[in-house]
């Protein structure tokens, strides 16, 4: 059957009359099926709207009324001027620029600047610290930044860090055409010279605190004479290494090394020992010297006095000196002798005398005269 086929209308009934059909307005079915709810019909707000739009505008005869055109005027133009007003966040700064020049810096709040494309505002986090990675992420993952010429001529594979911040926010947007690019090739380009001045153990053991400290300086200074507003914070080394293909032999390297400071200590220790050992020895018979000497000459001084004493009383009284000095030298000669005191009163036969008086005494042996008591020899008469 035609879809045009009035005489059969099929089950949805016959069409309407032409007449009724431009009357009624169109409607359309909810959902997309036939049976649903019908949902509500715009087009005779939208018509209605046209038709004042249209009467509004159009004025007698048919041409534009000029209040109607005042009025769209004004309000674009406040629609234009209201596009003025923007906010800057507490972390940033904005940099007003009119017709491409800087003109002025203005701070947190609420602005207000001549709409674009007069003025224009661009904004700045100057109090939010930001940070880069040369090197990579990990070690040897970028060698063309991370791989590095010591002082000592060896190669070293470092990667760091560097936290900077905004100083300055028209110079940072004026001076430098890509500010963070620029300073990710001063950061690598200090770090650079810095590291070619030192030596790879200084790299990897203590000498870490003193470079990354270098290499700030070192970048704070270039860019402060490139006029970049921008101050760098902190330079942190996150890995230094040397080169994957060499690691095994410097591990080598490494273990020689501490094997030679330990026989190093080991000699020095041995040494000190030996040193002071010698030293203690030195300055003992040295002391002993001393003392002998001291010794010596007091006793020379003494022997000395004595002898000018003895020869001043000889001089007074030379017999009685004499025989002073003889009794005190057989006084020392026979206290450490035996001694036989025979009484030869009454006595006519010969005295024998026992063999025990001819073995040393005691007194002999340095024991006090007092002590060596002599013996008396009693007179035997002959059978």
């Amino acid at each position: 059957m035609p879809w045009n086929d009035n005489a059969n209308p099929g089950p949805w009934g016959s069409p309407p009359p032409e007449d009724d059909r431009k009357d009624t307005p169109a409607r359309r079915p909810q959902g997309g099926g036939s049976g649903g709810p019908r949902g509500p019909n715009f087009n005779p707000g939208f018509e209605r709207l046209n038709r004042r739009l249209r009467d509004f505008f159009s004025g007698p005869g048919g041409g534009p009324r000029p209040g109607a055109i005042i009025a769209v005027v004004g309000g674009a133009f406040g629609l234009w001027a209201l596009s003025g007003l923007y906010i800057v966040q507490p972390n940033e700064q904005a940099v007003v620029t009119t017709f491409g020049a800087y003109t002025r810096n203005e701070a947190p709040g609420l602005r207000y600047h001549m709409p674009y494309p007069i003025e224009r505002a661009m904004k700045v986090p100057v109090t939010s610290l930001q940070r880069l990675d040369v090197g990579g992420a990990t070690a040897g993952s970028l060698p063309e930044e991370s791989l590095m010429l010591t002082g000592d001529e060896n190669i070293v594979d470092l990667s760091f860090s560097v936290t900077w911040r905004v100083n300055d926010a028209d110079s940072y947007l004026f001076v430098v055409r890509e500010p963070r690019e620029s300073v990710k090739a001063v950061a690598e380009s200090a770090m650079r010279e810095v590291i070619g001045r030192t030596s790879l153990q200084d790299i990897l053991t203590t000498g870490r605190g003193r470079v990354q400290q270098q290499s700030a300086e070192l970048m704070q200074r270039t860019l402060d004479a490139w006029g970049a507003g921008v101050r760098v914070d902190e330079v942190q080394i996150r890995s230094a290494q040397p080169p994957r293909e060499v690691q095994e032999a410097f591990r080598d390297v490494q273990s020689a090394e501490q094997d030679r400071a330990s026989a190093e200590n080991e000699a020095n220790t041995y040494r000190n020992r030996v040193i002071n050992e010698a030293k203690g020895d030195a300055a003992r018979i040295i002391q002993a010297a001393q003392g002998y000497r001291e010794q010596a000459v007091r006793e020379a001084t003494g022997d000395s006095a004595r002898f000018n004493a003895i020869l001043e009383e000889a001089r007074r009284a030379p017999g009685a000196t004499r025989d002073r000095i003889y009794i005190e030298t057989m006084q020392r000669v026979l206290a450490r002798s035996n001694k036989v005191i025979i009484d030869s009163q009454g006595a006519t036969a010969p005295i024998i005398l026992p063999p025990d008086v001819f073995r040393p005494r005691a007194g002999a042996q340095g024991l006090p005269a007092q002590e060596a008591q002599p013996q008396t020899a009693q007179p035997r008469t002959a059978q």
